[in-house]
C-alpha cells in the first residue's frame, strides 16, 4: 500500500512538470517565428517596408491604468454644461415653434384661467386678458414642462431678488423678471446660436453700448446684476418709443425695426396680438411665453408646483472687491466652498480666473460666512494665489535646431511611447515634427527627431525620497483639509513647507494621511 502511494506521487509530480515543460515550449517555438520578407534587410533580418507594427500600449499592466483625475473632473464639468443647456434649448425651442393647438388639459377649467388672469391683469401694465391662444399655451406648459418649471421656480429664489432690485431703480414693472425665463432659462453662461450671451441675451455690440464689457477673462454679458442693468435701460429705450410694454416686449426680441414693420403691415394696430401675424416667427412667440410664464410662477401654489431650492439665497451671499489676481479653484482651497458652488455664484469669470486691470474693479460674491475668513486672511490668499500662479507649466525652453535635429530609422519592437523615451521628448512632439496622425509606425520608416537627451539614453526614474518623521511634529489629514487650512493651524508654516517637508508635488491630499508640520 504504501509502495503504491509512492508510485502515484512520481506520477503526479512528473507529470505536471512534462506539462509544463510541453507549454514552456510551445510558447518559445511560437515567440521564435521568423517573419519572412524580401525586401528590406534591418538588423540582419529581410523585413517588407510595407509591414505595419501596430500601436503599443506603453504599460506592463493594462489594468493599472487610471485616467487623469483633473482631466477626468473636466469631463464631468462638460457633460455637466451641456446638461444645464439643455433646459435654455428647450426653452429656445419652445419659444420659435410655439404650438397654439388646444391641449386637454381638465385640471385648469377656461372659466377659471379667465378669471385668474383678469386678477393679474389689473396688477400688472402688461396686457394678460384673456385669448384662446394664451390658454393653449398655458395649459401645454401646464402638462409639458412642470419639472423643468420647477427648477426654474427653485433657481428664482436666487436670481429674482437681484432683478427687482435692478428694475425699481430703473422704473421697470417688476414682472419684467419673468423675461428672463423665456431668454435664457435662468442661465448665466447661455448662448445662443447667433451669438446672444448671458440671462438677458445680449448680442457683443449691443452689450458694448450698455457698458458690458467682454475680454478672454471676464464677459460682463454673465453677470447677472450688470447684465440685468443693462436690460433695464434697453427696456426703458424701447418703452420710450412705443408706450406699450407688450410691444416693448417684442422690440426687445426682434428690434423696434421688426416691431414698426409689423404695424405698418397691420395697418397701423397697435395690439400686440393684432400684429402678431406679421411679427418674426421667434417675437410672435414670444410674447405669449413671457405671459404664460407669469401666470405660471403667480399661480404656482394654485397649480401644486413644489420648487426645487437652490445651493443659496442672494441674502446668504456677499462680494468683495479683489486685490489681486486670483482663481476661482484658489479661493475654493483656502475656504472650503466647492468649484462648483464659486462658479455658480460668479459665472461671468469665463477661466474661473479673476483678472488684475489697471482701471477696473472686480468682485468675487461669496457665501457670507466665507466672506471674513476671506477678509481676514486676505494677504496670505493673495500670496497663496500667486505662488500657485508662478507654479504654473511654462513654456518649454527652445531646443529645437536645424543642428541638433537627427533621423531616425524605425525598428522592429519600436513604437513611439519607447523612441519617445529615449530620446527624453513627447509622443505629441513626434507625431508634430512627423506630421503623424495614429500611433502607427512602419519598419524602416525615417523619423525627425531633436532629442533633449544628445546621447540617447534613457532618463533614469527619478527616486521617490523616503520621510523621515522621527522628532518632528505631524498631522493627520481629516476631511475637508486643504494643505492651505492645514498651514494656518501652524504658525510660520507655509503650503510650500508642508510638500518639501512630505515630498508632495501636487495639492492632492488623502484622509487619515500624516504629515510633517514642523522642521
Amino acid at each position: 500500500m504504501l509502495r503504491y502511494i509512492i508510485l502515484c506521487f512520481f506520477t503526479i509530480v512528473f507529470g505536471v512538470n512534462a506539462n509544463a515543460q510541453n507549454t514552456n515550449d510551445s510558447i518559445v517555438k511560437k515567440s521564435s517565428d521568423v517573419v519572412s520578407s524580401k525586401d528590406t534587410v534591418l538588423d540582419g533580418k529581410l523585413f517588407k517596408s510595407e509591414n505595419k507594427i501596430e500601436a503599443i500600449i506603453d504599460s506592463v499592466d493594462i489594468k493599472s491604468l487610471t485616467d487623469l483625475p483633473e482631466v477626468a473632473e473636466l469631463d464631468k464639468k462638460w457633460l455637466d454644461e451641456l446638461y444645464s443647456n439643455s433646459l435654455f434649448d428647450t426653452i429656445y425651442k419652445s419659444v420659435t415653434e410655439l404650438n397654439y393647438e388646444p391641449v386637454d388639459y381638465p385640471e385648469l377649467s377656461t372659466d377659471t384661467l379667465k378669471a385668474r388672469l383678469e386678477r393679474l391683469n389689473t396688477r400688472t401694465p402688461f396686457n394678460v386678458e384673456y385669448n384662446a391662444s394664451l390658454e393653449n399655451v398655458i395649459k401645454n406648459y401646464l402638462k409639458h414642462r412642470r419639472n423643468s418649471l420647477e427648477r426654474l421656480m427653485g433657481l428664482s429664489h436666487f436670481y429674482f431678488p437681484m432683478f427687482e432690485q435692478e428694475f425699481d431703480k430703473h422704473n421697470i414693472p417688476l414682472e419684467m423678471k419673468y423675461l428672463a425665463i423665456v431668454e435664457s432659462a435662468l442661465k448665466p453662461r447661455a448662448r445662443s446660436r447667433v451669438g446672444a450671451t448671458g440671462i438677458w441675451q445680449f448680442m457683443y455690440g449691443t452689450g458694448k453700448e450698455h457698458k458690458l464689457s467682454v475680454s478672454s477673462y471676464v464677459d460682463d454679458r454673465s453677470d447677472p446684476i450688470k447684465s440685468t442693468t443693462a436690460a433695464a435701460e434697453y427696456l426703458n429705450r424701447v418703452y420710450r418709443i412705443f408706450n406699450d410694454w407688450d410691444l416693448a416686449l417684442a422690440a426687445y426680441n426682434s428690434g423696434p425695426g421688426n416691431v414698426n414693420k409689423a404695424i405698418r403691415r397691420s395697418g397701423g394696430s397697435k395690439n400686440y396680438w393684432n400684429i402678431r401675424h406679421n411679427l418674426p416667427r421667434e417675437t410672435a412667440g414670444y410674447v405669449p411665453a413671457f405671459l404664460a410664464t407669469m401666470y405660471i410662477f403667480e399661480y404656482a401654489n394654485e397649480h401644486g408646483f413644489k420648487p426645487e431650492r437652490p445651493p443659496f439665497q442672494l441674502i446668504q451671499t456677499d462680494t468683495v472687491h479683489v486685490k489681486q489676481m486670483i482663481s476661482l479653484h484658489h479661493v475654493s482651497e483656502v475656504t472650503g466652498i466647492k468649484i462648483e458652488e464659486l462658479q455658480f455664484l460668479n459665472p461671468s469669470y469665463k477661466l474661473d480666473i479673476i483678472p488684475k486691470v489697471k482701471g477696473k474693479t472686480y468682485a468675487l460674491r461669496l457665501p457670507r460666512e466665507a466672506i471674513g475668513k476671506f477678509v481676514t486672511h486676505e494677504d496670505k490668499i493673495y500670496e497663496y494665489a500667486n505662488t500657485e500662479f508662478n507654479k504654473r507649466e511654462k513654456p518649454l525652453p527652445k531646443l529645437v535646431s536645424d543642428d541638433t535635429k537627427i533621423r531616425y530609422r524605425v525598428r522592429s519592437g519600436d513604437y513611439l511611447g519607447k523612441i519617445a523615451r529615449k530620446y527624453g521628448v513627447r509622443v505629441s512632439q513626434l507625431k508634430r515634427w512627423n506630421n503623424l496622425t495614429s500611433n502607427n509606425l512602419s519598419i524602416g520608416q525615417r523619423l525627425t527627431i531633436y532629442p533633449r537627451t544628445h546621447g540617447g539614453s534613457s532618463p533614469s526614474t527619478p527616486v521617490k525620497k523616503v520621510v523621515n518623521s522621527a522628532g518632528k511634529q505631524t498631522y493627520t489629514v481629516k476631511s475637508g483639509d486643504s494643505l492651505w487650512t492645514i498651514s494656518q493651524k501652524f504658525s510660520g508654516v507655509s503650503v510650500q513647507n508642508i510638500k518639501d517637508w512630505n515630498d508632495i508635488s501636487g495639492n492632492k491630499l488623502k484622509i487619515g494621511m500624516t504629515l510633517i508640520v514642523s522642521k
